[in-house]
């Protein structure tokens, strides 16, 4: 019997990661997803609705390009129960290479300078089976990270502000 992907086991205990963040696409993320949806309003000009998001005394870089002088972003617009929009039943309906780049780089954190070494806390590493790391669990590597972190700060620093 094969064991079912981490995040569908993550969804029966708490809320993920696509109902929880308030994601932030860059202006490639919003084309590469209106290329493929063929949507055009699935974005909005938010102010974080968690003051978290405003932390990022680390990263000046992400504040002087993501945020826009009156301190909203951009964010991916969300159903009425709070969930990404393009969250599934079977998890996000985006292909890979077309998901938001912070999406892709999740559960890894970073900054402007790269990857720093450490994952997010919202996983439920709790239901890892007994030797399994997070990133196995996840079907992830840190190459893939570093690749989608390098795209990302190419486009948050040539993209329009928000």
């Amino acid at each position: 019997m094969s064991e079912e992907f981490l995040c569908v086991r993550c969804s029966r205990v708490q809320l993920t990661c696509c109902q929880s963040c308030e994601i932030h696409p860059t202006a490639g993320d919003t084309e590469r997803i209106a290329e493929h949806t063929g949507l055009t309003d699935f974005t909005e000009y938010r102010y974080p609705d968690d003051p978290v998001y405003l932390q990022h005394d680390d990263d000046p870089v992400w504040l002087a390009h993501v945020f826009r002088p009156d301190m909203t972003r951009r964010v991916l617009k969300r159903k009425e129960n709070g969930d990404c929009m393009f969250l599934g039943n079977a998890g996000c309906v985006l292909p890979l290479e077309v998901r938001p780049l912070v999406c892709r780089i999740y559960p890894f954190q970073y900054n402007h300078t790269g990857l720093t070494g450490g994952l997010s806390d919202g996983c439920p590493t709790q239901l890892l089976q007994i030797g399994q790391t997070l990133l196995e669990a996840l079907d992830m590597n840190q190459t893939d990270a570093e690749r989608w972190h390098k795209q990302l700060y190419e486009e948050i620093v040539s993209g329009d502000p928000g």
